[in-house]
């Protein structure tokens, strides 16, 4: 489930690009808080406290600001694309016992069948559950799963107070059969053939030998 970290955040009076980089110089995270129908909340979070609960994807917050405590879900945070930092995040105001709607990752257990290939066609799933009960992951078992398996939003195992928001018939994970390394060549083959692409034939060793001997014979007249 989400893990709920306790984090002292300030109010923020300064806006604009200038005043969240000078944020950033002090080792700081710009945020804004918003939903219930509030004025959003500009803040800064602590760099690497922040850093620390946001390692997980909806992560939930009790957020200290003037001494009063408020849980906060993270929706989005903007990292770095460089560095490794936190330039943004945007966090929505939760009550205990709400229901959000969120994406969580989907992960596979076990290994399939010999000579088979596991595709996760949908990396995420969407859900609906308490705000304080978010699943980190929705596990999908494979273990000896055989070609042919396809495994639907539908089939999935979720935790108690779960429901899937996902449409039932979306593909999770498919298992496909192995395709040999011949197989790959012949259909490549096919492919160039049908697009009319020829391929010279190498040259051998004793066919160079005469090309050669020859270019040296004309040479000489």
């Amino acid at each position: 489930m989400s893990n709920q970290n306790h984090l002292t955040v300030e109010l923020r009076t300064e806006f604009g690009k200038g005043a969240a980089r000078r944020v950033r110089r002090a080792g700081k995270v710009p945020a804004v808080l918003y939903g219930h129908g509030t004025q959003p909340v500009h803040i800064t979070m602590p760099g690497h406290d922040a850093m620390m609960a946001l390692k997980h994807a909806n992560a939930l917050l009790t957020l200290d600001i003037d001494g009063k405590e408020q849980l906060a879900l993270a929706k989005d945070v903007q990292r770095n694309p460089i560095k490794p930092i936190i330039e943004h995040v945007d966090l929505v105001i939760v009550r205990k016992g709400e229901k959000v709607t969120v994406d969580v990752a989907v992960h596979t257990e076990g290994e399939a069948g010999p000579e088979t290939v596991v595709t996760v066609e949908s990396a995420t799933v969407q859900v609906e559950c308490e705000a304080t009960h978010i699943p980190e992951s929705i596990v999908v078992d494979i273990e000896g799963a055989t070609a042919g398996t396809q495994i639907h939003a539908s089939a999935l195992a979720l935790p108690e107070g779960v429901t899937l928001v996902t449409d039932g018939e979306t593909l999770v994970v498919n298992v496909a059969a192995m395709i040999s390394q011949e197989v790959l060549d012949a259909e490549l083959a096919d492919a160039e053939s049908e697009a009319g692409i020829e391929h010279e034939e190498p040259v051998g060793e004793e066919t160079a030998e005469a090309a050669a001997a020859t270019d040296e014979a004309a040479a000489a007249e």
